[in-house]
This record gives C-alpha cells, structure tokens and sequence, in this order.
C-alpha cells in the first residue's frame, strides 16, 4: 500500500479496503490531530474529530477528486470543517465550558502524550513559521480561528481570490516543510 500515491488509497477506500484506510490513517492521523487539537485545544475533542474526518472517508461522506486541489488540501478542510462542527455541537450538549473540560483533561495525560504532543506542535509551528507572514495570518484566521475565506478577504481588504491562493500556497508549503522536518527526523 505505501507505493500508492492518496488519490490511489481515496479510490480504494471508495470500494470498501480496509488496509487502504489504514494507509490513509498511518499517514495523516498525527498530523490531522495536532491540527485539530489546535482548534479543539482539547485532546478528546481532537481524537473525536480524527475519528470522525476517517468515518467519512469510509462512508464516502463528501467526495474528493482532484480538480479541488492536492488531497492532502481537501482532507485538513474536511478536518477543519469536523473539528467546527464537534465544538459547535459540544458547546450547545456540555454545561463546561472547553476550557474547563480542557484544563481538566490536561491532568489526565500521560507524560509521553504530553511529549508527542508537545513534538508534533513544534513541527507544525516551526512549518508555519517558516511561511510568508500574510500565508501565516490568512492560515491563522482560516484554520485556527475559523473565519470565511469571503469574511478574511473582507477583513483584510484583499480580493476573495488572493484569500485562496495564499491558503493553497500555504497548504502546500506547510505539507513539503512537515514532511521535510519528518524525514529528517527518521
């Protein structure tokens, strides 16, 4: 499976292959979830909206092809859009509010998820550092603080189409600098 490219491996889940998903899952699960913890700051919530990016995979909820860009592009917006939704709904179903759920978690961890954790923020932050500082801003109002690319072109006062330009350029290098920073590390 690790010869196929994402495309390949989207197509194989589409037709039911476990171990497709699985390659999927090895690939992207740390990187989806450091993404989404940053969202979520909450690491149930965060594992919750892996779980949930991967049963959409499976039940073909939402469907990739490649005139939308990279897959890899595609799968964090399916994350980012998960990740909103689960705390939208944990917001109106929880009497705590995500910080106390948050700082309460927080005392449960085990010291080596905090440490894997802790690894996996610092390689996306040193990737994003390493961005131009109008992709880092476009990337923080987009995928951390979840605004409109239309609401972010308005509050910039940039063209709607430069908003997706610098979130696909960004994307792309956020993804050649993680991989970069992982195989260094291997």
């Amino acid at each position: 499976m690790k010869e196929m490219n994402d495309e390949r491996l989207y197509e194989k889940i589409q037709q039911r292959d476990k171990k497709a998903l699985e390659a999927l899952y090895d690939k992207y699960e740390k990187l989806l979830y450091s993404f989404s913890y940053k969202m979520t700051k909450n690491n149930e919530l965060a594992e919750e909206v892996v779980q949930e990016v991967f049963i959409k995979l499976w039940k073909g909820n939402g469907s990739y092809s490649s005139d939308k860009g990279k897959f890899s592009s595609w799968l964090l917006t399916v994350t980012r859009n998960t990740a909103l939704d689960v705390l939208r709904k944990k917001k109106r179903n929880t009497a705590f509010e995500l910080e106390d759920r948050d700082m309460l978690k927080s005392n449960e961890e085990t010291v080596e998820e905090q440490v894997t954790w802790k690894e996996d923020a610092l390689t996306v932050r040193k990737a994003v550092s390493k961005l131009k500082k109008e992709q880092q801003k476009i990337i923080e109002l987009f995928y951390f603080k979840g605004l409109t690319q239309r609401t972010i072109a308005e509050k910039c006062g940039i063209p709607l189409g430069t908003v997706k330009g610098r979130i696909r350029l960004a994307l792309k290098h956020l993804k050649e600098s993680i991989e970069e920073e992982r195989g260094s590390e291997g």
